[in-house]
């Protein structure tokens, strides 16, 4: 071999080296994994069902917790090849990590939508394809409702009733019933049913309280930093808060954070009684402490719900159209030490 040949060679080598790392190192990041046509292949010889994921993003401990319930099921030793994505909050990702799904022939299509509306195209591609299509924590809005095949996830409307009956039946033992109350309100991602269900499930309570005073309806995107901040720009605006519900507890943490900087109490001995959603480990601790009054439970371990579904579907069996997981409410009253150390998320 020439020097030249044998230049060429060590060069092509890296080059090699160094495209295979950069898509390890894609994998790793939450980027789309190709199973490519012999990972495919060897799921048809070891008779794994091939199941494509593309999940919303890890914008919460929710969210992750979410993830790993998923990832913790469709493994291998269970008989599934996971093909799973992280859309990083953006639906046109979504909507590419689907087809890129239907392109790789997967036998299911999980996906938690990021908002409600533009998804009848490529339902409708995965139908052509024959794919069964599971809906997860969030819903579509669509007209055919054959373009999928099951929803799992949360009542939505319902955990949002539960907050503002909860915030009834904790006014009238503190003899406040009948005080003005002055509530803000911090939602989640826009357009996505949890926001939906949440704000609309409270607003019917609330409207049944003339003395309920819903002062800002806000974004927070059910992040804390964006909570941080709208809670601080609604007491600047208001000042004179009696009540905030926050959509979840990721947000939750930041409206503590603010009302602490402000020097506002909070909690079941405080000047603002706060009201959650999620209940995960590290709310339920503040719940504990009296920090945060109530937290409304939203069960992010779906992973086995989804298996049931498509185990039925493998069967031959017909599943349920809507699936809802089991959920309660927390409060200083029912958390315990033991509930805190054994919660998984």
């Amino acid at each position: 071999m020439t020097a030249w040949m044998t230049g060429f060679a060590q060069k092509a080598g890296k080059a090699a080296c160094a495209v295979i790392l950069l898509i390890l190192l894609l994998a790793g990041c939450g980027k789309q994994f190709d199973v490519g046509s012999s990972e495919r292949d060897k799921a048809e010889d070891e008779d794994l069902i091939v199941v494509g994921v593309s999940q919303i993003g890890s914008e919460s401990v929710w969210r992750t917790a979410n993830t790993a319930s998923i990832q913790n099921v469709f493994t291998r030793e269970n008989g599934y090849l996971l093909i799973f994505d992280n859309a990083r909050q953006k639906q046109e990702n979504q909507i590419k990590a689907i087809r890129n799904f239907i392109s790789q022939q997967a036998d299911y299509i999980v996906f938690s939508p990021i908002e409600e509306d533009g998804w009848d195209d490529v339902l409708y591609e995965a139908k052509e394809a024959g794919i069964p299509v599971i809906l997860m924590d969030r819903m579509v809005q669509t007209e055919d409702e054959s373009l999928f095949t099951a929803w799992i996830g949360s009542d939505f409307f319902q955990e949002g009733v539960n907050a503002g009956n909860w915030l009834a039946g904790y006014l009238e033992e503190q003899k406040r019933a009948e005080e003005e109350i002055n509530i803000v309100v911090l939602q989640g991602t826009d357009g996505g049913t949890s926001t939906i269900g949440r704000t609309n499930g409270f607003n019917d309570v609330a409207a049944r309280h003339d003395n309920w005073k819903i002062l800002e309806q806000t974004g927070g995107d059910f992040t804390t930093a964006k909570a941080r901040e709208e809670m601080k720009r609604l007491l600047d605006t208001y000042g004179d808060i009696d009540v905030v519900v926050s959509q979840n507890d990721d947000m939750t943490f930041g409206v503590l954070e603010e009302l602490e900087n402000a020097g506002i109490s909070t909690g079941t001995d405080g000047d603002v009684i706060v009201i959650s959603f999620d209940a995960v480990r590290s709310a339920l601790e503040k719940v504990q402490a009296g920090l945060i009054n109530v937290d409304i439970e939203c069960n992010p371990e779906q992973g086995p719900y989804i298996e049931q579904v498509i185990r039925k579907l493998e069967d031959g069996e017909q599943a349920e159209k809507y699936s809802y997981v089991p959920e309660q409410i927390f409060t200083r009253d029912n958390v315990t030490q033991e509930l805190i150390d054994n919660r998984s998320y």
